[in-house]
């Protein structure tokens, strides 16, 4: 943070300064920031959905990340969260955490929290500001119809297994950013967007209702987060390596090491979602509509025996060489 900016403000101030002078305006809000608590109108015929997810300075993002990518990203992985459930996201608080008001910071995080908030037409509702280690905590709520909430629970046996958009660019990225890979900077620029602004799924969520028969948003890794699916239902999969979607820049990396970032590396925020196979064509049009512009790659099949098998070719297995994914302990 900029020591010349720091200035004397207090809580009330700095919320209207930097955040509830320039959030969206809903009309289901129906009280909104400056009370004790919000109060929202859920659609009739619809159920409440939510999420939070906290970011910690230093273990979420490097110390050196810009406020408005933090900003940017504190939002987007709540709103990836709605996606996985097939939920309307709508309404969103903030627990802000600092070591000092900095205006800089404050005005630069702000401005990436609500550009993202006003793309998905989200508005901030209330929340809480203190003092202490830089890190921040999204609440996020939206709405669904009861019958076509996508749970983590409904995989079967014999349904294809997709993931939308490619894996492994975000994985990358902090690799580079930790000093422990090498990209040019033209390469760098290729993936790091996909590590500090990452897309909400949330049209493909939607486009996923009454198909998908399970989902999960991919934030520990691939072998991590359907691990849980396959876990809810006591059921394994076969994955097929080389059919795993992947960036030109990961294409251009040894296999073996394109296939570790891709299954284990996390923070791409893509969903992996299984699919009876009658539902196969009209979810691949779907997600390749306007509406939603990315594509689903089946990259494997669920399987009665538990664990998740790799294979680099028929009926040869992979085994990965690294942690099956991100450990928050």
């Amino acid at each position: 943070m900029n020591k010349n900016a720091i200035m004397p403000m207090n809580e009330f101030s700095l919320i209207q300064t930097y955040f509830a002078a320039h959030a969206l305006s809903r009309s289901d809000v129906l009280l909104g920031i400056g009370d004790d608590a919000a109060l929202c109108q859920v659609p009739a015929g619809q159920v409440l959905a939510v999420s939070v997810d906290t970011l910690v300075a230093g273990a979420h993002f490097p110390l050196d990340t810009t406020p408005f990518d933090i900003g940017y990203k504190a939002l987007a992985v709540n709103l990836s969260d709605m996606a996985a459930m097939g939920a309307q996201p709508a309404w969103f608080t903030l627990a802000l955490t600092l070591p000092a008001a900095d205006a800089d910071w404050l005005a630069a995080f702000s401005r990436g929290l609500l550009h993202l908030a006003q793309q998905f037409q989200v508005a901030l509702i209330g929340g809480d500001t203190t003092c202490g280690a830089l890190t921040i905590s999204v609440q996020i709520m939206g709405f669904c119809p009861p019958a076509l909430a996508i749970k983590r629970q409904g995989a079967q046996v014999g349904e294809g297994i997709y993931v939308t958009g490619t894996l492994g660019d975000a994985g990358v990225a902090l690799r580079v950013l930790l000093g422990e890979m090498a990209l040019s900077q033209a390469q760098l620029a290729q993936v790091l967007p996909r590590l500090q602004r990452p897309t909400p799924r949330v049209a493909a969520g939607l486009a996923l209702r009454g198909l998908a028969s399970s989902a999960i948003d991919v934030s520990d890794g691939l072998l991590a987060d359907l691990g849980h699916v396959l876990d809810s239902v006591g059921l394994g999969a076969e994955l097929y390596l080389p059919d795993l979607p992947l960036s030109p820049l990961l294409q251009a990396l040894p296999p073996a090491l394109a296939w570790q970032m891709a299954l284990t590396a996390g923070d791409d925020y893509e969903l992996c979602f299984t699919l009876p196979v009658a539902h196969s064509a009209q979810v691949s049009q779907k997600l390749a509509s306007s509406a939603c512009v990315t594509r689903c790659t089946r990259i494997g099949t669920v399987t009665q025996a538990p664990g998740i098998v790799c294979l680099e070719a028929p009926e040869r297995i992979y085994v990965v060489p690294s942690s099956s994914g991100y450990r928050h302990f």
